[in-house]
């Protein structure tokens, strides 16, 4: 009997997937893969295009160059799972039958009731929405003087915030645009929950680039003109981008699998509350423990090695392999500069620092763009894509 193995998304999580599966299933499946894209989005380096939308060409990886010719590829906006009919619901096509699935489809901003904030604010989740912030930042550029400045503000000072007021600070610098960058945080500190090490080296950079950072003090309502906060005074903006949160895609809203907020509950082998669906990467919450693992792009690479060995071995009724997440560093660029933190020691050389900017952090954050290109294409394109990482 041949088994009908759906993977759905083109992140890290699905691209990974269908490159593990591809090497895995045998004759006896047949692979689907269902995406709203017809590319895979480098998206760790997305921001890059808010200074440069000539970058895109460097990040962004057609199907055809990571699909066999035997995978069969559908582009649509998978709009439900029904796990009773086993089949995926799509926006303009027909239901696509499966056996087994594995759900990858990413996370959407979370907005978290703050008012207003969802009608006035730009996100950083695709490719368009980074041409999008672009456009806008232009724009508000050539309209601003060095009297009135144009204002940018940044709402979340995680790795997505920081990396997009560095791409903005880079793009006012090279245009010599009349542009204030706003770094707005409501917890104590930027890269919340992370080392005060890493912490200070990140707010150096950003403070170094001009960007004006602000903690300690949540928005309570966004309007199209302005921010206001639980107690400092309201703070304009021209530009607002919001990277303060994920959650679940409303395609799994009546999906019948167990999850929070719209993302799906999975154990440490990424099998859900039913035995044919599987989920990794933003679109899970999988077990590891003590809390689950981190919704990262280098957590969705680590997984999708062994979920697709997994549902390989749910077909061949082979036990199921667990995963523990492992984590290997950060590295997180402000512009041109980056900083790296807990990078795990490579080829037996260990490093006599855990926190490290310079030359080195820098070519390591291309090193891994450059890694996860060659594994899902070639290295011929990872070193087309080195100038632009």
């Amino acid at each position: 009997m041949t088994e009908n193995v759906v993977v759905l998304g083109a992140g890290y999580a699905g691209t990974g997937a269908i490159n593990r599966l591809q090497s895995e299933l045998g004759d006896n499946a047949r692979l689907t893969w269902i995406a709203d894209v017809d590319y895979h989005l480098v998206l760790h380096e997305s921001h890059r295009v808010i200074r440069d939308p000539d970058v895109r060409s460097d990040i962004t990886f057609p199907v055809n160059q990571i699909a066999d010719p035997s995978t069969r590829f559908i582009q649509d906006e998978v709009t439900g799972l029904d796990v009773d009919e086993q089949t995926v619901e799509l926006a303009d096509g027909d239901d696509v039958e499966y056996d087994y699935v594995l759900v990858g489809l990413g996370s959407q901003t979370a907005y978290y009731g703050i008012p207003g904030l969802e009608e006035h604010s730009l996100t950083l989740k695709s490719l368009d929405d980074a041409m999008e912030i672009h456009e806008a930042v232009k724009d508000a550029g050539r309209e601003a003087t060095r009297g009135e400045p144009a204002q940018v503000v940044i709402g979340g000072a995680g790795l997505s915030g920081i990396q997009t007021a560095g791409e903005i600070a880079e793009f006012r610098d090279e245009h010599r645009a009349p542009i204030e960058i706003h770094l707005v945080e409501a917890l104590e500190e930027i890269f919340p929950g992370n080392d005060p090490e890493i912490q200070q080296a990140l707010r150096d950079l950003l403070e170094e680039a001009g960007v004006q950072i602000h903690t300690d003090d949540p928005i309570t309502e966004a309007t199209a003109d302005h921010i206001e906060f639980d107690e400092g005074e309201p703070l304009d903006h021209d530009v607002l981008v919001w990277t303060g949160g994920i959650t679940g895609r409303d395609a799994l809203d009546d999906a019948d699998l167990e999850k929070e907020h719209n993302r799906v509950n999975t154990g440490a082998n990424f099998q859900t509350s039913d035995e044919r669906v599987f989920a990794i990467g933003d679109s899970a919450i999988i077990d590891q423990g003590d809390q689950p693992a981190p919704p990262t792009a280098q957590a969705a690479w680590q997984a999708a090695e062994v979920a697709g060995e997994n549902i390989a071995r749910a077909i061949e009724n082979r036990p199921l392999k667990t995963w523990e997440h492992e984590d290997k560093g950060t590295v997180i660029s402000v512009g041109e500069k980056a900083v790296a933190h807990g990078v795990k020691p490579a080829f037996g050389i260990s490093l006599p620092v855990d926190t490290f900017g310079g030359f080195p952090a820098q070519n390591l954050k291309k090193m891994i763009a450059a890694r996860w290109i060659a594994d899902i294409t070639s290295w011929n394109a990872a070193r087309k894509s080195w100038p632009s990482l």
